[in-house]
């Protein structure tokens, strides 16, 4: 039994797929038993974006179609940051079209409930039972409205309990993570190891537009980040054009076994193939040296430490008044006089408190929620 799954596509203009992907690629997923990519972006006639940070994303529906099809794919997973981009009926006609299709869909749904749904495949190896869940940045479903099935760890271990009960394999997708950072934050490590904790079988994850590495705890396997599949819209980033096909097959005698396969796609017209020598081993390598930082504490804590350095400015400016004031000559004579460094350390410590405090952080959110609903 092979299934493969990818992380982020996104096809927002039209796309021949058999021409601009490989016949290597190609084969690849047609040989496969069943194919699951992350659908990033919404298919959908509606206009009506929501009021959000970054960038909407929209899905070219014919060019999508034509993917989708070319490589036979099963399952679509939802559960994304960009899903909810065009309102609810991006979500809806999303699902339509899916089904139209005829592919499945897990992760998103008209309501929380029907989002937090599980997935499950009946094959010759036994049962599968995919949870797909996102990180709470602007596409969560409420228990009224559609979106994404959200990240909250007390809901999604029991969903993985549950599914573990019905299931013989469990599959974790996880939508989350620091974009064009290539490990894991060491919550997110947690978090990923405290699923397997709890039934997960195998725990994948996307969202970081470049690959990362993977660990083997307690005998199951964590891919922290997939990188992109196909994103046709440019990017400087140079991760960005690279991604893995995780290859996971399950043996006679129920194993788990997975394979990386390296993809990249063509900077001009985003043709996509499988990677090969010499170039393979550079990203091979690369992948090993994510792998070895993730497998040691220290490592991977040190790692953490010199993004937080890195991010330290742009953090601080987000929390600045500079950051909500739009009339840019205004904002430029403020940071001229250094505006933006005044904040006290009372303001600061009022900042993390309402951050970290459980009891503030829910108030903080509800009530940030509703200004931006007015």
């Amino acid at each position: 039994m092979k299934i493969l799954i990818t992380g982020d596509l996104v096809v927002s203009k039209n796309y021949d797929a058999t021409k601009l992907i490989d016949q290597e690629v190609i084969s690849l997923f047609r040989s496969s038993d069943y194919n699951v990519v992350n659908l990033e972006a919404p298919i959908t006639t509606s206009q009506s974006k929501i009021n959000k940070t970054g960038p909407h994303l929209k899905s070219n529906g014919s060019g999508t179609k034509d993917v989708l099809s070319g490589l036979k794919i099963d399952l679509a997973t939802l559960a994304n940051n960009h899903i909810l981009d065009y309102d609810e009926q991006g979500v809806k006609e999303t699902l339509s079209f899916c089904k139209d299709n005829h592919i499945s869909t897990v992760g998103a749904g008209t309501n929380k409930l029907d989002a937090a749904k599980t997935h499950y495949i009946d094959t010759p190896r036994g049962k599968i039972g995919i949870v797909n869940i996102a990180e709470n940045e602007w596409a969560s479903a409420t228990e009224l409205t559609a979106g994404a099935n959200g990240m909250n760890l007390i809901d999604d271990v029991h969903s993985i309990q549950e599914t573990k009960k019905k299931c013989d394999f469990v599959f974790v997708i996880v939508h989350g993570g620091h974009e064009y950072y290539n490990l894991p934050s060491p919550r997110m490590q947690k978090q990923y190891r405290f699923y397997i904790d709890n039934g997960a079988d195998l725990v994948i994850g996307h969202h970081t537009h470049c690959i990362s590495g993977m660990e083997v705890y307690n005998n199951k396997e964590i891919y922290y980040s997939l990188g992109n599949f196909l994103f046709t819209k440019p990017s400087e980033f140079k991760d960005w054009y690279t991604g893995i096909i995780l290859q996971v097959e399950i043996s006679e005698q129920k194993e788990i076994q997975t394979k990386p396969i390296f993809v990249t796609q063509s900077k001009e017209d985003f043709s996509l193939s499988i990677i090969k020598d010499p170039e393979h081993d550079e990203i091979h390598d690369r992948f090993i040296e994510y792998s070895n930082i993730i497998r040691i504490e220290t490592s991977l804590n040190k790692s953490w430490e010199n993004y937080i350095h890195e991010k330290q400015i742009q953090y601080e400016y987000y929390w600045s008044p500079l950051s909500f004031i739009k009339n840019k000559y205004l904002k430029s004579a403020l940071s001229k006089i250094g505006f933006n460094k005044k904040q006290t350390q009372k303001g600061r410590t009022l900042f993390l408190n309402l951050l970290r405090c459980e009891a503030h952080a829910d108030l903080s959110k509800e009530v940030l929620k509703n200004n931006l609903s007015k």
